[in-house]
C-alpha cells in the first residue's frame, strides 16, 4: 500500500497534469465525493467496475443515486438488437464514472479493457470523468504499470469473469493518459486505502 507521502506526491502530479484529485479515506468517502459532483440531472454512465461494486454504486441492491442512470437505456437498445444506437449513445455521455488499473508517480494513468466501451468515453467522449482510484493501484512508472495490468489485474478480473460464467477476459485495448486538456474535465477520487482490482 502506498504511503500517504507517495499518494500526496501522486495527487499532485495528477493535478499537474490538468486532473483534479481529491483523497478520501474509504469507500463510503469515495462514494461520497463521487455524489457531491452529480445532481439530479446528471445522466451518468457507470462503468463495469469492481470498484463501483465495492463503493455502492454498481451491483444488486445498490442504494438510490440521486442522478440519472444511462445503463438502463443501453441495456434497453441492446435487448431491442439496436447495437449501433447502444453504442453511440454509449460513447458519449455525460458523465462517466469508473476506475483505472494503474496510476504511476509522475500522475499518468492506465486503463485497460476487452471492448474499449469505456475508452472513448473516458478519453474524450464524456463530459465529465469521474475515476475513483484506490492507493493499491499506484505504480511507479509506465513499464510497472502495465506488468500490474499483465500479472494482477487482469487474472483477477478473467477470475472474476468466469465465476459469472463467462469465458473470461482479455486486455485487447490500452489508453493511457498523460494528461487533460480540458480544466476541471476529469477527476480523481484517490483512496487512501485498498479498493478494487
Amino acid at each position: 500500500m502506498a504511503s500517504p507521502a507517495r499518494i500526496a506526491a501522486v495527487a499532485r502530479a495528477l493535478r499537474r497534469r490538468g486532473i483534479d484529485v481529491e483523497v478520501v479515506d474509504g469507500a463510503a468517502d469515495a462514494r461520497t465525493a463521487v455524489l457531491r459532483h452529480l445532481g439530479p440531472s446528471d445522466k451518468v454512465l457507470e462503468v463495469n467496475s469492481e470498484t463501483l461494486r465495492e463503493i455502492g454504486l454498481v451491483g444488486d441492491g445498490t442504494p438510490p443515486v440521486p442522478y440519472r442512470r444511462l445503463r438502463p437505456e443501453l441495456d434497453r437498445l441492446a435487448r431491442a438488437g439496436r447495437r449501433d444506437d447502444k453504442r453511440r449513445r454509449g460513447a458519449a455521455p455525460e458523465v462517466v464514472i469508473g476506475s483505472v488499473q494503474a496510476v504511476t508517480e509522475r500522475g499518468e494513468t492506465l486503463v485497460a479493457s476487452g471492448t474499449g466501451s469505456q475508452l472513448g468515453p473516458y478519453g474524450y467522449g464524456a463530459a465529465r470523468v469521474i475515476w475513483v482510484v484506490g492507493a493499491q493501484k499506484i505504480v511507479r512508472d509506465l513499464s510497472e504499470g502495465l506488468r500490474r495490468i499483465r500479472r494482477f489485474a487482469l487474472p483477477r478480473e478473467d477470475a472474476r469473469v468466469r465465476r459469472l460464467g463467462g469465458g473470461g477476459s482479455r486486455v485487447n485495448k490500452l489508453l493511457i493518459v498523460f494528461g487533460e486538456h480540458q480544466p476541471h474535465r476529469v477527476t480523481v477520487v484517490l483512496v487512501r486505502n485498498r479498493l478494487g482490482v
